[in-house]
């Protein structure tokens, strides 16, 4: 099934029109970007489908714009990608014949953009099918969630180009799969399916093809019900605790759970709980990884 990364109306998990977003005109974001609005759920669709969805400079300048200064009601961001796939990478079409200088700016481009996803206020849910190589698993890799449909499959296929990765790809994709991996990547050529992917860290999530916006909506959708103070903590704490050495990481544990302790919609959620007003905490067979 072709899968053009947008919400069918006549889905069930649809409910409700994706509503343009009222600062998508003052934004002025490039044609390769489109912004829709799902009630607290932002989405942010990469509209170049006849170039496999490439990343050029205009995209990237339009990514920073988007995610430092997302809708005022957005809770979560959904990433995602039009046509047959997620994104084939850089556009190489505009890095040759560029010198050392300029292609150190443009890496440094793509530094702040995808900065703004990792370390934004608010989580981030990449969708990825088809390819995700390149330049389009470093975009993946600064969301917090990665939603992957069966068709998707990941490569590095910049050592064959001559070229070396200058997203963050050197930071980010060892967090993910390890150093090792990365390089037998880059060395060999080496590609994943999204099921391998699974199992080895690029995505936390498979479905099926065709399902997986549906399915990044709804875990967008119940990580909005969180309160703000708390998914500012997972994202912005919670990285940077597991990249602490030990000592320094248990003392900004404790700061942050001081702090979110102390907030008082916690308390009223933790009262709500106590007095049995919630439902305990269960596990759903098959939940996991789909």
């Amino acid at each position: 099934m072709e899968h053009d990364g947008q919400m069918r109306p006549d889905r069930s998990q649809s409910d409700g029109p994706l509503e343009n977003c009222e600062s998508q005109a003052r934004r002025s974001l490039p044609n390769s970007l489109i912004a829709s609005q799902r009630g607290p759920v932002t989405l942010l669709r990469l509209s170049r489908p006849a170039k496999r969805n490439a990343l050029d400079d205009a995209t990237i300048t339009g990514i920073e714009a988007f995610f430092s200064d997302p809708p005022e009601s957005t809770r979560a961001i959904i990433l995602h990608g039009e046509g047959k796939h997620f994104s084939a990478g850089a556009d190489l079409s505009a890095v040759t014949d560029v010198s050392a200088p300029a292609s150190v700016r443009r890496s440094q481009s793509w530094y702040r953009a995808f900065d703004r996803i990792e370390n934004g206020d608010v989580p981030v849910i990449a969708v990825l099918h088809g390819a995700v190589i390149g330049g389009g698993l470093e975009i993946a890799a600064a969301a917090h969630i990665r939603v992957a449909e069966r068709s998707a499959y990941y490569a590095l296929p910049e050592s064959a180009r001559g070229i070396f990765v200058g997203g963050g790809g050197a930071v980010r994709i060892p967090r993910l799969i390890g150093t090792p991996r990365m390089i037998d990547m880059m060395l060999t050529g080496r590609t994943y399916s999204a099921e391998e992917g699974l199992s080895l860290g690029f995505s936390q999530y498979v479905v099926d093809d065709g399902q997986g916006l549906a399915k990044a909506v709804e875990l967008a959708e119940r990580i909005a019900t969180n309160t703000a103070l708390c998914n500012f903590a997972m994202v912005q704490a919670l990285p940077r605790i597991a990249r602490s050495d030990p000592d320094g990481g248990f003392l900004l544990e404790s700061l942050m759970a001081a702090i979110t302790v102390g907030d008082d919609e916690a308390k009223a959620r933790v009262n709500a709980f106590l007095e049995k007003r919630v439902a305990k905490v269960a596990h759903r067979s098959g939940e996991s990884g789909r």
